[in-house]
């Protein structure tokens, strides 16, 4: 078997997770288009297809992805697992539908803030990562502000744009690592000095962690909801102790310092082998 990562860039993290395949298996990264020619029946690999940095949809190669399995590829992170992962929109639905806890979200495609949710709200794109065009609104006037400047971005002319109701900031929140129904990695993430936002991007920082239970239990039902094979769960502490799951990202990026008991990209590499070696079943999520 063949193993093959399909991404578009030589990040940090598709090296890393190369680096740690097994021995013995042959494993490369390959974009989309190259897959296609070196693939076949019997082999297998992950999809890294990120967000476009426009922010209005996922990168190219959905098509090849889909012709991938067809021709009998053993694909992780298929295209419907990409799609509830990046799609916020579908994600907070599948999401709702299986009773995991998200905030209220409604999809808004003119300026105006929905009537049936009370501010303060979060404006954000419906394809987005990095804290990009993400915006806290604690008035449906400053709302219809944000929301008809918004209206100027391509994306919005695309997509329109999600409203959700704020969860109170306490400054971090968590984000978990799931491969194949295991728990591999976790990091806490502390906003910077006067950001509500707590993302690396936009200043903030990591701090090794041990997740608690219940966003143990949360992270892995939100990764079988989404039949993802490797994804990052991002959960907010709700101020009376307890946890929301408030994105997910079918493309994550994560370092050593997400490492738990054991080293994360080794953890990471040895369930998606195991889970590409087997027939694909409905995900079961299990405590790692």
């Amino acid at each position: 078997m063949r193993f093959a990562l399909i991404a578009h860039r030589e990040t940090e993290t598709n090296l890393k997770l190369l680096d740690a395949m097994p021995d013995g298996l042959e494993a490369q990264l390959l974009t989309p288009g190259e897959s296609l020619e070196r693939l076949g029946k019997g082999d297998a690999c992950l999809a890294r297809l990120d967000v476009l940095p426009t922010v209005d949809g996922i990168e190219p190669g959905t098509w090849e992805l889909a012709r991938l399995e067809a021709e009998g590829v053993r694909t992780l992170n298929r295209l419907r697992a990409l799609l509830a992962t990046h799609d916020k929109l579908l994600t907070a639905r599948l999401l709702k539908a299986a009773g995991v806890p998200h905030p209220s979200t409604r999809h808004v495609t003119q300026p105006q803030p929905p009537a049936s949710l009370e501010p303060p709200f979060v404006v954000k794109p419906r394809f987005g990562s990095w804290g990009a065009d993400v915006h806290l609104c604690r008035t449906r006037a400053s709302a219809r502000s944000c929301l008809d400047e918004l209206t100027t971005r391509g994306w919005f002319r695309k997509h329109g744009v999600l409203v959700q109701e704020l969860i109170p900031p306490l400054g971090r929140d968590l984000r978990i690592v799931v491969a194949a129904g295991q728990i591999v990695g976790a990091v806490e993430r502390i906003a910077a000095p006067g950001e509500w936002r707590t993302n690396v991007a936009l200043g903030g920082v990591r701090k090794p962690v041990s997740p608690p239970l219940q966003a143990r239990e949360l992270a892995l039902a939100a990764a079988a909801v989404a039949e993802a094979d490797l994804v990052g769960v991002d959960l907010l502490p709700t101020p009376d102790g307890g946890w929301v799951v408030i994105e997910l990202n079918g493309a994550v990026e994560f370092t050593d310092d997400y490492s738990l008991d054991r080293e994360v990209f080794a953890a990471t590499a040895e369930a998606l082998v195991a889970a590409a070696s087997e027939p694909r079943r409905q995900p079961l999520a299990a405590l790692a």
